[in-house]
């Protein structure tokens, strides 16, 4: 990610909009601050990234410790879980999120009955879901990405796990679908912006994605072509790039 940035700050840009991810976006927006350097953020949810100081450093989407309550709440009051158990990815975003879940599930009345941790490039899940089987959770929240949360649930119906699988906007995409299949049917995710429902803009923006990229829009493009229109429109306001 620093490579990537100070390639960025050679060519002199006058704005980034990314990173994708918080472990990638917190050290480069370091070198875009020295730089002077505006960075819009459409994707990344840790708190760190815009609690550093830097006065050119913005997101315009929810952060985990918001999704981590409201998940949390929505767990333990809607779902009616109490014992629930958590695993995270050890990532940036990953463990930040599992942090602020756990915490808020604690405070919403719910039970954290175990917490296990993995890695953002496992695939092989079944020796911490057997031991969180034992503490016989309701819900099981995974803090990470689509990826490992896919198989995840997978091998969590193989051991008989009949838990809730709930997880946050790492997981809120069609990768997780495809990759849980029918094992993913009843699964939760939270989405760090509006749904698309409530998007004045997205049918034609969908429109437009489709007939453009000859495919399904992904869930942070809406807000990454809004945080650059953001970019654009102040160009405008100050006449000048």
């Amino acid at each position: 990610a620093t490579q990537v940035a100070q390639r960025f700050v050679d060519a002199g840009v006058a704005a980034v909009i990314g990173h994708l991810t918080s472990g990638a976006a917190i050290p480069a927006s370091r070198l875009y601050n020295d730089a002077g350097i505006t960075m819009i953020a459409g994707s990344v949810t840790s708190p760190k990234f815009t609690e550093q100081g830097y006065n050119n450093t913005f997101r315009i989407i929810a952060n985990d410790l918001q999704q981590g309550q409201a998940l949390a709440k929505y767990a333990v009051t809607e779902l009616k879980s109490k014992r629930i158990a958590v695993i995270d990815d050890r990532t940036t975003y990953g463990q930040g999120l599992a942090d602020d879940f756990a915490k808020a599930t604690e405070a919403a009345g719910g039970t954290i009955v175990k917490r296990e941790y993995t890695t953002n490039s496992a695939t092989d899940f079944m020796a911490i879901l057997t031991s969180i089987k034992a503490e016989k959770p309701e819900l099981i929240f995974y803090g990470g990405m689509d990826a490992q949360a896919g198989p995840m649930v997978k091998q969590m119906r193989k051991l008989g796990i009949q838990a809730v699988f709930m997880g946050a906007d790492g997981v809120n995409t069609a990768e997780f679908a495809k990759l849980a299949g029918k094992d993913g049917e009843g699964a939760y995710a939270s989405s760090a912006g509006a749904s698309k429902e409530l998007m004045p803009g997205y049918a034609a923006f969908n429109t437009k994605y489709k007939a453009r990229f000859n495919g399904e829009i992904q869930a942070y493009a809406p807000y990454t072509y809004d945080a650059t229109r953001v970019v654009i429109d102040a160009m405008k306001r100050a006449n000048s790039a």
